[in-house]
């Protein structure tokens, strides 16, 4: 049987969660902008657009994630200077090629989706398949970006590599 304190103490490690993939979040968007201006080359409008389209997928998550601490009775992260803190994905630094933002990009996705699994398993333990479902369908999300982004890697027609 689980005691209230067992059971505030396992909310509390949801909010934390959540919390970090909101700011996982954030900095995977911010990075994702950076790729979508810096993008040159052939492949510029291909890559420009994926970048933003990805982009804005990533986007339309952290509102809900931000919204899930709320009804958990939790605080999202809300204050800016937050974000960086909390946050395990790396903001994206220096100058890049087109190679290095697509390889970038697949680490943090392949960092997130092992995150979200771990936190995915939390929520489950603590009896919030709320939680535990908007991961799983998060997860989705970043598995089809991850995909996109190793085929643009893959060299085998020798059309562009």
């Amino acid at each position: 049987m689980t005691t209230t304190l067992e059971a505030q103490t396992a909310n509390c490690a949801v909010i934390k969660a959540l919390n970090r993939q909101q700011a996982n979040t954030l900095v995977t968007y911010l990075n994702y902008k950076k790729y979508h201006w810096m993008t040159y080359g052939p492949l510029f409008r291909d890559l420009h657009l994926l970048f933003e389209e990805q982009g804005n997928d990533v986007f339309a998550m952290l509102d809900e994630l931000a919204e899930r601490s709320l009804m958990l009775d939790g605080q999202p992260v809300a204050d800016p200077a937050d974000y960086l803190p909390l946050a395990t994905v790396k903001a994206s630094v220096g100058k890049l090629s087109l190679s290095e933002m697509i390889q970038e990009a697949i680490a943090t996705h392949e960092q997130v989706i092992q995150e979200m699994h771990t936190d995915a398993d939390l929520a489950a333990q603590a009896g919030d398949i709320g939680t535990a479902d908007l991961y799983t369908r998060f997860v989705q999300t970043h598995q089809k970006h991850r995909w996109f982004l190793k085929e643009l890697l893959r060299k085998s027609d020798g059309l562009v590599s």
